[in-house]
């Protein structure tokens, strides 16, 4: 009988340390997967945040070239009006007029629907972290900027000694 109870004491004592090791490790498995999960949503995330920086990076070319044509139409406006006799040169102005104050009240909108937009997307950014934000297209383009760089001015100056 002694030898039965030597032997199954090593082995209650294995059979203890593996239902103690077990759910051990399933939890450290089931850590490693999420861990990975997390991590394919999260490069996922960042692919789909880089496909909106690149969006808002187009948009605002579009904004720069649609700008530009605005300003070739009224430069055109302006040639015919002054080219145009003296009794027609008012008739002109005032269609000259028209249009630039049209053209200006639906690039106003225009921008402050791209600035809320842009806003939203750097919110985004912060939430991601630094690292999120210096990838952007849009934020490597405002490097020399004040505290896009790191160094904002009074931010990071050091502070005269209090007096006493």
């Amino acid at each position: 009988m002694k030898n039965i109870y030597f032997i199954s004491i090593p082995g209650a004592a294995m059979a203890m340390a593996m239902a103690a090791w077990l759910p051990l490790a399933a939890t450290a498995a089931d850590a490693s997967v999420k861990r990975m999960k997390e991590g394919e949503n999260s490069m996922k995330m960042e692919g789909k945040m880089m496909e909106d920086c690149q969006a808002m990076m187009d948009q605002k070319e579009k904004m720069k070239a649609d700008l530009k044509v605005q300003n070739d139409e009224i430069t055109g406006q302006v040639a015919r009006m002054n080219r145009a006799p003296q009794d027609q040169k008012t008739e002109l102005m005032a269609a000259l007029l028209t249009h630039m104050v049209e053209q200006r009240i639906a690039m106003d909108a225009r921008k402050a629907k791209m600035e809320e937009e842009m806003m939203q997307h750097m919110m985004q950014h912060m939430e991601m972290g630094r690292e999120s934000m210096a990838q952007c297209p849009m934020m490597k383009g405002m490097k020399g900027m004040k505290g896009m760089d790191g160094k904002s001015g009074a931010a990071h100056k050091e502070h005269p000694p209090e007096k006493k």
